[in-house]
């Protein structure tokens, strides 16, 4: 029976996702869970910071033996897709065309949903206490959560079911006895095959309906047991996706565990009065400070009177965090505590 605990960490763009999910992923390892940090595309200095090369396999931080990393690569999962549910010949075959290459990097959903398999593959590995993912930029990480039912929909709706026909016995047959000669004809006058290259792709993609519907079931069952943290910052622009997360997430996976809003500037400095002496500059300089903290309280403030959910504040830093320790010292003790993360040796020291 696997055990894996799935944590997914989803929000607007630039609020800092990426490094709330390594912090939190470098936090859970520290405390003894064998843990994996599953990112899309990380800063530069989050990939130093962990210590490793981040790729599509799992690799072990050099300073912490129970934290792992890897990196989605959208085009390699997408092949990796193919090959599990179709024949071998017909995956082959859609790895080379142009269309679903295409496809699978232009369409919205692809990496959201490369992502999800991934993260899923690895829950399923059993390998891992938790597995902690830095959901894709694209939609703010909401279509992490809807890309599998797009997915089953591209691959069995209703324009492509009628574009390549009932599932008959006989029916590649068919497409290559009558179907391709017709094609060939249309493309002598068009050139480059183009019509025929596009039936192909279509009647091949139509072949992984099965096993695309059924991985999706299985990824839809994990999202619906995931811990959830939306993260936003104190500002009106993130808090109102937030909103929109907190609106949407639960007909799409579960209710969210918490909003964690990062960067916060401290409440204690709200209110505080320069001393006389204090140079003009410098004492507007505070005024502005304890001015922009409470705006961001009163938006808080605000954001709760409207939604019901845990929330934690992680202050803002006046350097990066560019290691372990720093990461890892981001996260309170409450957002762990709210995530049911506690001390316990990992299985790798069972």
């Amino acid at each position: 029976m696997v055990n894996t605990r799935l944590v997914v960490v989803t929000g607007a763009g630039g609020v800092g996702k990426t490094t709330i999910s390594a912090a939190v992923g470098i936090r859970a390892a520290k405390m003894g869970w064998r843990t994996l940090v599953v990112t899309v595309d990380p800063a530069r200095r989050l990939a130093d910071a962990l210590g490793t090369q981040l790729g599509p396999k799992p690799s072990i931080d050099p300073n912490e033996p129970n934290l792992g990393a890897a990196m989605i690569d959208a085009a390699g999962s997408w092949r990796i897709v193919a090959q599990r549910h179709a024949d071998p010949e017909v995956a082959d075959r859609l790895i080379a065309n142009e269309f679903f290459v295409a496809a699978t990097s232009q369409f919205p959903a692809s990496q959201s949903y490369a992502a999800a398999d991934e993260a899923a593959g690895f829950v399923q590995s059993g390998e891992w206490d938790l597995v902690v993912v830095d959901t894709p930029p694209s939609a703010g990480g909401i279509e992490f959560f809807t890309a599998p039912a797009q997915m089953t929909d591209l691959v069995g709706g209703r324009l492509l079911r009628f574009l390549t026909g009932s599932r008959l016995p006989g029916r590649n047959f068919f497409f290559r006895a009558a179907a391709r000669p017709a094609l060939r004809i249309a493309d002598s006058i068009l050139g480059a095959h183009l019509l025929e290259r596009v039936a192909q792709f279509l009647m091949d993609l139509r072949t992984t309906y099965d096993g695309v519907a059924a991985r999706a079931q299985t990824i839809e069952r994990l999202f619906a047991t995931a811990t959830i943290l939306v993260v936003a910052t104190s500002d009106a622009g993130p808090m109102g996706e937030a909103a929109r997360f907190l609106e949407h997430l639960p007909s799409v996976a579960g209710e969210p565990t918490a909003v964690v809003f990062n960067r916060s500037l401290p409440e204690e400095w709200i209110g505080v009065a320069s001393p006389t002496d204090t140079d003009p500059t410098l004492a507007a300089n505070l005024d502005s400070w304890s001015t922009e903290s409470e705006r961001q309280r009163d938006l808080r403030t605000a954001f709760l009177r409207h939604h019901r959910v845990d929330t934690i504040s992680i202050p803002l830093l006046g350097t990066p965090p560019t290691g372990l320790t720093s990461l890892s010292a981001m996260i309170p003790d409450h957002l762990m505590a709210t995530m049911n993360i506690d001390d316990r040796p990992s299985k790798a020291q069972h």
